[in-house]
């Protein structure tokens, strides 16, 4: 039971080497135009919406508004845990400090499955948007924005940060593009918002249940989930005490603005219900406008496409770069995975995260959408919970950011995960308890045996002062 539940095992020894760190660089700026940038808001527009069109239709936009209500109390858990364990391990160092070893290695094998296959789903959608200008199969071009962000990610951070953040702006008026269009292009009115109807089979319309919209949410918090980057790079932001916090919580309500509104211009301007649970956008912008419009909102598409794999192989080399720091595989792998290049970034976990990226590519991932829902909603499940022990103890008087109304906020979003988990298709909850249920044997089997040895969860030094 300790291995679950007893917060001090979780943490390294202080005997020993001290643990490697990454360079602290950026401020709440940078930090923010790299979290955006993974959120990225007009790819997941572009991208991620349509499929919600398709099944939710004018609910699609109330769906969203509820998901992003709830990562309100997320973003919470993730601001106040963010500044007690400032590391590069994100989640799973927050879950493994104060639930536990076991919980804290389930959030890490979620958080990959997350990290692993987001970026090599999201670059394929590149095609759809280079098609004015050229025609590219779905998995060259997927592979080829996956080796650029590869190479992106080899650089300095700082560096980084400014990359992504010109590629931010340009995805930003994309999007204000689209809902200026959609807007003035109105079918219908507001109203429209709250009456859920899509089309059925046979082109007729059907009314979208709550249910629908209860298992739609799981999407809905994926759309959303990039806000959680800011915990990732907090061991390279200075003054993560006051700096995860303003990065986590301005980068929600900004992504939610920007990605919120052109989808409510979107269902009110769409001509017909079918035309919008097509999810053609690229088609609806240019019967609102004319081709050029639309060839240089396809291109500002395809560069936040691009935008948002450099910085999810950035987020996900640094989670790969702790796990090893923290000793969760053999030797060989951790010195590997551990090593920093010139440039102060973990170049070795930089090219595992993006050359397999690239690989998967070329793989059928239909349902790994489905797949990524699940694992999200359970991983905030699992902060939610670490969030309810994390004024115990020592933590107890630790100078941090603490969330408004604990333990009420933690407490009901347990209780809403839970049943928005419960709610998914089955097909994705075996999938996602399949890979759980591998990752709970590699612990039983390999790390909790030696666990003087490995899984030892470090702070860096100086987040711990």
């Amino acid at each position: 039971m300790t291995d679950t539940l007893s917060a001090p095992q979780a943490l390294a020894p202080s005997t020993g080497p001290t643990p490697r760190k990454l360079k602290r660089s950026i401020g709440v700026v940078g930090g923010t135009l790299l979290t955006l940038s993974c959120v990225t808001p007009a790819s997941t527009l572009f991208v991620v919406v349509p499929d919600l069109f398709s099944t939710l239709g004018t609910f699609t936009a109330l769906t969203i508004a509820i998901g992003s209500l709830l990562c309100i109390g997320v973003a919470f858990c993730y601001s106040e845990l963010g500044t007690l364990i400032p590391s590069a391990g994100g989640e799973y160092a927050m879950v493994s400090t104060m639930a536990g070893r076991l919980a804290g290695w389930l959030v890490f094998v979620l958080s990959l499955l997350v990290v692993m296959i987001v970026p090599p789903v999201i670059a394929m959608g590149t095609a759809d948007y280079l098609a004015p200008l050229v025609e590219v199969p779905a998995p060259l071009a997927g592979a080829g924005v996956m080796l650029l962000a590869t190479l992106a990610g080899l650089l300095d951070l700082r560096a980084n940060a400014w990359i992504t953040g010109v590629f931010l702006v340009l995805e930003v008026i994309a999007a204000g593009v689209v809902a200026v269009l959609g807007f003035a292009h109105s079918e219908r009115g507001p109203s429209s918002l709250v009456q859920g109807s899509v089309v059925a089979e046979g082109g007729t319309a059907s009314t979208v249940t709550a249910m629908m919209v209860v298992s739609g949410l799981a999407i809905a918090l994926f759309i959303t989930q990039g806000f959680s980057t800011a915990v990732y790079l907090s061991e390279e932001l200075e003054n993560p005490r006051r700096n995860v916090a303003r990065t986590v919580l301005a980068t929600l309500a900004i992504s939610t603005a920007v990605i919120l509104v052109p989808v409510v211009a979107i269902t009110m301007g769409a001509p017909d219900l079918a035309t919008l649970a097509s999810g053609d956008l690229n088609g609806m912008v240019a019967a609102w406008s004319n081709s050029a419009v639309g060839t240089f909102v396809s291109l500002c598409v395809a560069l936040a496409i691009v935008n948002a794999g450099i910085v999810m192989v950035i987020q996900n080399s640094r989670v790969l770069f702790a796990s090893a720091r923290d000793k969760a595989w053999p030797e060989p792998v951790n010195r590997a995975l551990s090593r920093l290049g010139g440039f102060g970034s973990p170049w070795v976990a930089t090219l595992v995260v993006g050359v397999p990226g690239g690989a998967l590519c070329f793989v059928n991932l239909d349902t790994l959408y489905g797949v990524t829902g699940v694992s999200v909603t359970a991983m905030y499940l699992l902060v939610a919970v670490a969030a309810l022990l994390c004024r115990r103890g020592p933590h107890r008087e630790t100078p941090a950011w603490r969330m408004p109304l604990w333990p009420a906020i933690p407490v009901l979003l347990t209780a809403v995960l839970a049943y928005i988990l419960v709610q998914q298709e089955t097909e994705y909850l075996l999938w996602t308890g399949g890979i759980t249920a591998v990752a709970t044997l590699y612990w039983a089997l390999y790390l909790r045996p030696r666990r003087d040895t490995r899984w030892l969860v470090s702070i860096p030094e100086d987040a711990q002062a």
